[in-house]
């Protein structure tokens, strides 16, 4: 059993703890604060769900509750968005510099209870160490070290020069102000790298947060908390709420003034619905379908080694996992069978096993909805290779990893998400299928191109819709900072990571100063019919098809001299 998971430290609970002095640093308030929110589950009964009351963090292993975390009321969303209002004001009064050594506090905070971090991501999403440490501990330290030392060169002013003569007596730049208060909604499946790329570039853009995390995973969350405690953030810049999708709606109704999303299809289409009614930016990423293309001079090896690791990491149950394969017919044989024989040698078992390559899915109720998928398959005529079997053995959450063929798009299992332990395979007569295939989707957020050829992969790459592809790599573009993350379509819009993302929180204002002040301008009023040659001179004079008739426009009339050494001004 693990210790007893912290609360978030910047959730308030009911009561004002203000009278009590600076909480933060106060070590018998912050016992309060653990006593208060974080409740030990030795005596606890064994509910499924969450109630309105708590939210239950519950092991997918065994169902075990794990802890249990008071749920955020939504009669106190508008106080908590008026004090994180507050906080804003103040930290984006404060400099850059300022901002950027913050998250360098955050970054050794995140490294000083990496320990702490991995192991509550794995109890609570079910995942192996290894995953838990590379995918989420790693990405996140990365990402806060690297933001804190790029974002000032990212968000410094820019000049913008002016092309056109008549504007060229005016200076102009643009400047990078944050929007106030952005909500981040987050998802279970990694619940620590994909907040924590987010919250980075929000606070350091001069922004605050308010964090509702999945209510499958509120111990990361509030583990999250703490640790932007230990950083020494200002009191309320984030907020850790919690709760269910109710409460994500609530944070909608107070008004913040963006929205980062991270989910399904279904919920992110009522996300978009409640932004539009209020005019919110968002960014939504809403999952994917990704397509692996494998040509004829592929190294099969690999390509095999890395479908099987992009369909089965975290149990497949990731945005950016393979679901579908198009391999060309003539080694479509034996890619399959590398398939099978390697995904034959995955060992399942819960975190606690250190051995176990994939863990439990996080709920029943979604295994259910890949043994539905995969019924429905069969019954259309496909084949299950290998897996697709429950392992109850090893707890309830369990599925074998599953390879799929004799399949084609008249099934959900090649049209719809999956997010489980399976991947499909079909065999295609060439290159030109492939692309058509893998471009036939709603979903377009990532995908692979695997062939000897890396430029002959280029061209492919770039045909294929989506908002990545990568040849002869799979997924791990998401590791690199420098690159931007979102999808197209049912994949939602929008970017985050790399300066895109970094831009989406904030607003670009553009100021321009005229170094001629005292000049009136030659379009200002006073118009007459001379004023309306000059005009037309002045087109004919910058983009007439040849010099001549431009150098003509110049003299004509005084052409476009009459407009700018015009009188009459008013």
């Amino acid at each position: 059993m693990l210790p007893p998971l912290r609360a978030a430290a910047l959730y308030k609970p009911s009561g004002d703890l203000s009278a009590q002095g600076d909480w933060r640093h106060s070590d018998s308030q912050i016992r309060y604060n653990r006593e208060k929110m974080a409740v030990t589950p030795q005596s606890l009964p064994m509910p499924v769900a969450s109630d309105r009351t708590f939210v239950d963090s519950i092991d997918p292993a065994t169902n075990e509750v794990i802890a249990r975390y008071p749920a955020t009321s939504l009669d106190d969303l508008p106080a908590i968005i008026e004090r994180a209002r507050n906080a804003q004001k103040e930290w984006s009064a404060r400099s850059l510099a300022h901002r950027c050594a913050a998250l360098l506090r955050l970054r050794d905070a995140i490294y000083s209870r990496r320990d702490d971090v991995a192991s509550v991501i794995s109890r609570e999403t079910g995942k192996p160490r290894v995953e838990a440490i590379l995918s989420e501990v790693l990405l996140a330290l990365d990402t806060t070290d690297f933001l804190a030392r790029q974002a000032p060169a990212w968000l410094r002013p820019e000049r913008v020069p002016h092309h056109n003569l008549a504007l060229r007596a005016k200076s102009g730049w643009t400047e990078f102000h944050p929007h106030g208060v952005v909500a981040v909604i987050s998802p279970w499946n990694y619940p620590f790298a994909i907040p924590v790329a987010q919250i980075v570039p929000a606070l350091v853009a001069g922004n605050a947060v308010l964090l509702k995390p999945s209510e499958l995973t509120p111990g990361t969350g509030a583990l999250i908390g703490e640790l932007i405690e230990q950083a020494r953030f200002p009191i309320d810049l984030v907020q850790v709420l919690q709760g269910a999708g109710d409460l994500g709606a609530a944070i909608m109704d107070v008004g913040p003034d963006k929205v980062f999303f991270t989910g399904s299809m279904s919920s992110g289409r009522r996300i978009a619905e409640s932004c539009g009614r209020k005019l919110i930016p968002s960014v939504l990423e809403l999952g994917g379908k990704d397509a692996m293309i494998v040509l004829a001079d592929a190294n099969l090896e690999t390509a095999s080694s890395a479908a099987v690791w992009g369909g089965f990491t975290n149990c497949g149950q990731a945005c950016l996992s393979v679901e579908r394969i198009y391999v060309e017919q003539d080694v479509a044989e034996q890619f399959i069978q590398l398939c099978v024989e390697k995904t034959k040698k995955l060992r399942l078992g819960p975190a606690s096993d250190r051995n176990a390559e994939l863990g439990p899915m996080i709920r029943l109720r979604q295994l259910e909805k890949v043994e539905q998928q995969l019924r429905e398959a069969v019954e259309r005529g496909a084949e299950i290779l290998t897996g697709g079997n429950r392992r109850s053995d090893l707890g309830p959450n369990f599925l074998e990893p599953t390879v799929v063929t004799r399949v084609n798009h008249s099934i959900q299992l090649m049209r719809d998400e999956t997010f489980g332990p399976v991947i499909a395979i079909q065999a295609v007569a060439s290159a030109e299928e492939a692309i058509a295939l893998a471009n036939d989707s709603p979903f377009g957020l990532s995908a692979s191109v695997w062939t000897a050829d890396s430029r002959h992969g280029a061209e492919i790459a770039s045909r294929v819709r989506a908002g990545s592809v990568m040849v002869n790599d799979v997924a791990s573009y998401y590791g690199a900072c420098e690159a931007p993350h979102g999808g197209r379509g049912a994949s939602g819009w929008g970017r985050t990571h790399s300066r895109l993302g970094l831009l989406e929180m904030v607003q670009v204002k553009y100021i321009d100063v005229d170094r001629l002040p005292r000049i009136a301008k030659s379009w200002w009023f006073g118009y007459t019919a001379e004023l309306a040659v000059a005009a037309g001179s002045l087109v004919e004079m910058l983009f007439a098809p040849s010099w001549k008739k431009r150098f003509a426009a110049l003299a004509k009339n005084h052409g476009a001299r009459g407009l700018i050494f015009r009188r009459n001004l008013i």
